[in-house]
């Protein structure tokens, strides 16, 4: 293969499923090029025209969900009834920003002298750059396109190479749809490259991204020199809090739903649990009943709750955290064990008795691991919550209000799972805080990045 060349593979099998041809820098700002000229036209398009074809791109997806479930289950390694899921998560995405469209309102202010008016527009942005990841290749790439095509940019993704092949599907279905090829566009290449070209080229109006945090910092700082609007969701190091008054039930399946989907590689994982002292033993023996419940095993199987890890570093990384926390005094409650059967395969682990210093404990795992600390007093458990430079996701579990209103108020976070352990929706504004990023994607506030804001003072 060569360099001009990348194989997809399926991660429970290392299989490759095709191999594809990376876009060159030429092919790139041609793109690029052909985006700008579609977008003078595409912006004058109303929203009810934009909402329309939002409608039948998303009715075209629905009608071949399990044949992309399948792709993005081949590609990926989840479960079968996770990508179908997915599948219906993105479509919600078009689904709210094709209604959203029609709600891009301006506004008259009161005028401050008798012989003036003053109107207020919002306009779209322009040409837009998306660089989506791996772990969720279709929600993550309609969050962005969506509210984009429906403010009247163009848009132009990269998905990740690892899982390009459910962004590919969705935009030959956009185009199928009746967006023009060059209103919604797509180029393979990596991230690294194509990201210089992104933020580099003058005709981008915008980049928005989901990642680390490190390539995060550097496309911001790439994108500086031509004040480029900037939406960045990076990377969390969520905790999940268990306090002494919750419902022991609802905090498991809770912390199930957060830690395994994905086989934990999510930005919003649970990746720290801080149970209360009182309640750690009934807590633990009731968390490891239900995980040893999970099935592990190719995605492809509809019996799989867990799949394989997304590569060899992804594996070693979690091997490596596992190791380094049991090498510090960390107990197996169960689990622990991994494996390469074709794919890269890590059973559901609990490791009770972790202390700070652990590396898990501040780096984020990306696999089916839980770690347990104990705390006394709720003050502790927020400061324990609070001490990270991430503020991406957050979760907790009580049945008492008031304490429910103090960890709510006090963790500096940007989405919270209140006995909640899936708080995400298009609907609900979700993005991070501190070192997680900024603005929101989703909710109303989703389309915001995506406007300019117009006045006119009109003399009479």
């Amino acid at each position: 293969m060569s360099e001009k060349q990348f194989d997809v593979r399926n991660p429970a099998t290392e299989e490759i499923i095709e191999t594809l041809n990376n876009n060159s820098e030429e092919e790139i700002n041609e793109m690029i090029e052909n985006a700008h000229h579609a977008f003078q036209k595409f912006k004058k398009t109303t929203t009810h025209e934009r909402s329309a074809l939002l409608y039948k791109w998303r009715e075209l997806i629905l009608e071949q969900e399990e044949e992309i479930a399948l792709i993005m289950t081949k590609e990926s390694g989840k479960p079968l009834k996770e990508s179908k899921g997915e599948v219906k998560y993105a479509t919600d995405y078009i689904l709210w920003f094709a209604e959203e469209a029609k709600r891009t309102y301006g506004r008259a202010i009161p005028e401050h002298v008798d012989n003036k008016r003053l109107i207020v527009t919002r306009a779209p942005v322009g040409v837009v750059a998306s660089i989506t990841p791996w772990n969720f290749p279709a929600a993550m790439m309609t969050r962005k396109a969506a509210p984009a095509l429906a403010a009247g940019c163009t848009f132009i993704c990269k998905p990740a190479q690892d899982t390009p092949l459910t962004t590919m599907k969705f935009v030959d279905l956009a185009h199928e749809a009746g967006f023009d090829k060059d209103v919604i566009q797509y180029v393979n290449g990596s991230g690294k490259d194509v990201g210089k070209i992104f933020t580099s080229h003058e005709l981008i109006s915008k980049i928005t991204y989901t990642g680390s945090t490190p390539v995060g910092k550097q496309l911001m700082e790439q994108s500086s020199s031509t004040l480029k609007k900037v939406t960045l969701e990076l990377g969390g190091h969520a905790p999940l809090i268990v306090h002494a008054d919750a419902d022991i039930e609802k905090a498991v399946q809770g912390t199930i739903a957060s830690k395994f989907r994905n086989a934990g590689q999510t930005c919003v994982c649970a990746n720290r649990i801080y149970v209360h002292e009182s309640i750690k033993d009934k807590f633990e023996s009731s968390l490891k009943s239900e995980v040893n419940k999970l099935k592990v095993g190719n995605g492809q199987n509809e019996s799989t709750d867990i799949g394989p890890v997304i590569n060899s570093d992804g594996f070693e990384k979690i091997k490596s955290h596992i190791d380094d926390a049991t090498s510090k005094g960390a107990r197996v409650v169960t689990g622990g064990d991994s494996y390469k059967d074709g794919g890269y395969f890590v059973e559901p682990t609990i490791l009770s008795e972790v202390i700070d210093d652990m590396k898990i404990m501040f780096e984020e795992t990306f696999g089916p691991v839980i770690p347990i600390q104990t705390y006394n007093s709720l003050e502790e458990a927020i400061k324990k919550a609070n001490d990270t430079p991430f503020g991406l996701a957050a979760y907790f579990f009580t049945e008492n209000y008031a304490t429910g209103i103090e960890l709510y108020e006090n963790l500096n976070y940007g989405v919270i799972g209140w006995n909640d352990g899936g708080p995400s929706a298009a609907h609900i504004p979700f993005g991070g805080m501190k070192e997680s990023g900024f603005g929101r994607e989703g909710g109303s506030e989703g389309i915001e990045p995506y406007l300019e804001t117009k006045v006119a003072s009109i003399l009479l």
